[in-house]
């Protein structure tokens, strides 16, 4: 490699806040025309790397080299000068501007004085042709879906004509359609010699799409591997040991049904749903984005409304669309957008902890607070969240804390069947392994649990048995010892229409 080949290199950096080291002796260096692949759990210090990078944060110590020559990164502006532009998982847009405000925000083409709207549109709409999306430049941001905006925050960065791109889990949120089109971009960026420092937890992802790895543990750089290197290898890396059963399903024993959905039908979105779940057992929802399988969930716990069928928690008929009614049932849904949904992200672990018992905690207008700390003292040292005290912010947690906060809330609740949607969404390989854990636990003693996820070897590894969702409908139910990619995929695929549901449908009886 020639040191013309060379965008960037970081040597010995570190980084330390009020009470941790967060970065130790980092060493990462990018080439043009590469995608190198920055791998870690969450917490191991990659947020803090790359803000180092986008002039968020200063290094204590160690030196950052642009094209050879050493730098300081003090701001933003710095950063765009320097030519590294950075797309974070929470997008950095305006929602009421339009796409071509959002692109050349600050920076807009003038003329006599005045924004020359016709000009900057213009400009716009050959970047994101670029990158191959048809959107109005026009159109309001807060009109896109979200891989229109991923789509979006990249023409940015073209238009900063940044020769180094931090993508930061650019697929986290994406359908494998959406992903295949972000990978076609990202190769043809490749193509034109832009260097790419991919962040990522699927691991299939890293041979797809990936030149190099290096690997951040525990705020230290422990290895740099060609993208060809096998998943247990870069496991081990991750997290200092090798993880010898990825989905540690314990299976137990299956009692009395705990949830019964008895036809459900939401007119247009699904439509004669029925299965039930029992005591000591977990039951995977699979299917494609679309199948509506979150809307289902979201039926059964009261969040949304329906028009036919039945929800009975323990024999019992649980009144439609009253969330409190179900939770009082014993019935716990940890949302697909756990930030937006799931926890209040300025409140302290403490108190997001104590949301679902604050009712049952309160007499005579009073929260038993000390009966409340103590209960969230003992959930969170049970379910290890890794955080500086019961006072700290939940915003500041990495992913895989902060999902735990969100089953400890549910646990502390004492809750009878707990739904997971996505649950390991965005978490890293040792995080989703306790995750899996508590899963366990909760199963061993006799609770229910239903999970929904796309994450297909996550569904058969940790199911007992399998629904499969095609259009609104289930399209078949497999056991663990039928349920393999193939057998689920072609269910996910079907029309289900005149099928029937359950067992049978898988068998063709």
């Amino acid at each position: 490699m020639s040191n013309a080949d060379e965008l960037l290199r970081i040597e010995g950096i570190r980084k330390a806040f009020p009470g941790v080291v967060a970065l130790d002796s980092v060493d990462f260096d990018l080439r043009r025309g590469e995608v190198h692949v920055l791998l870690g759990e969450n917490g191991a210090g990659k947020s803090t790397l790359i803000k180092m990078l986008s002039g968020a944060y200063t290094p204590d110590a160690g030196r950052i080299l642009v094209g050879g020559k050493e730098t300081r990164i003090h701001g933003a502006q710095d950063s765009e000068r320097l030519g590294i532009a950075t797309i974070y998982q929470e997008f950095n847009l305006v929602p009421d501007l339009t796409v071509a405000e959002n692109i050349f925000l600050g920076r807009q083409p003038r003329r006599f004085g005045m924004i020359d709207r016709k000009r900057m549109e213009a400009d716009a709409e050959v970047l994101l042709k670029r990158v191959g999306v048809h959107v109005s430049p026009r159109a309001r941001v807060r009109e896109l879906g979200i891989a229109r905006l991923q789509m979006v925050e990249i023409a940015k960065a073209l238009s900063l004509d940044a020769r180094v791109l931090i993508m930061d889990e650019p697929t986290a949120v994406l359908t494998s359609e959406e992903v295949e089109k972000l990978f076609a971009i990202v190769r043809k960026l490749r193509e034109d010699g832009v260097g790419i420092v991919f962040i990522t937890h699927h691991l299939e992802e890293i041979a797809a799409l990936g030149d190099r790895v290096t690997v951040i543990r525990d705020g230290r750089s422990v290895g740099q591997v060609p993208a060809t290197t096998p998943a247990d290898e870069l496991v081990r890396l991750m997290v200092g040991r090798s993880i010898e059963q990825q989905y540690p399903r314990e299976r137990a024993d299956r009692g009395a049904a705990l949830l019964s959905v008895e036809g459900l039908t939401r007119n247009g979105v699904f439509h004669d749903v029925s299965f039930e779940v029992h005591a000591g057992e977990v039951v995977g929802i699979a299917g494609l984005v679309g199948a509506g399988r979150t809307e289902v969930v979201r039926a059964v716990f009261g969040a949304d409304p329906y028009d036919k069928g039945a929800v009975k928690v323990g024999g019992s008929f649980l009144p439609k669309y009253d969330v409190n009614a179900a939770m009082t049932a014993g019935i716990g849904l940890i949302p697909e957008d756990r930030k937006g949904q799931g926890l209040v992200l300025d409140a302290s672990v403490e108190e997001n902890l104590g949301l679902v018992t604050l009712r049952s905690a309160t007499r005579a207008g009073l929260v038993d607070l000390k009966g409340q700390r103590e209960a969230a003292a003992q959930i969170a040292g049970q379910l290890g969240v890794r955080m500086a005290g019961l006072g700290q912010h939940v915003r500041t947690l990495s992913g895989g804390n902060q999902q735990k906060v969100v089953i400890g809330k549910w646990l502390l609740a004492d809750t009878k069947v707990l739904i997971l949607d996505e649950p390991t969404r965005g978490i890293d390989v040792g995080a989703k392994v306790e995750i899996y854990q508590l899963i366990n636990e909760l199963t061993a003693a006799g609770a229910a649990v239903l999970m929904i996820s796309s994450d297909l070897p996550e569904v058969l590894g940790m199911s007992d048995r399998v629904l499969v969702m095609a259009q609104g409908r289930i399209a078949g139910e497999l056991p663990a010892d039928e349920a393999t990619q193939d057998a689920v995929m072609a269910l996910a695929v079907s029309n289900p229409t005149n099928q029937k549901t359950g067992t049978e449908a898988s068998r063709g009886h």
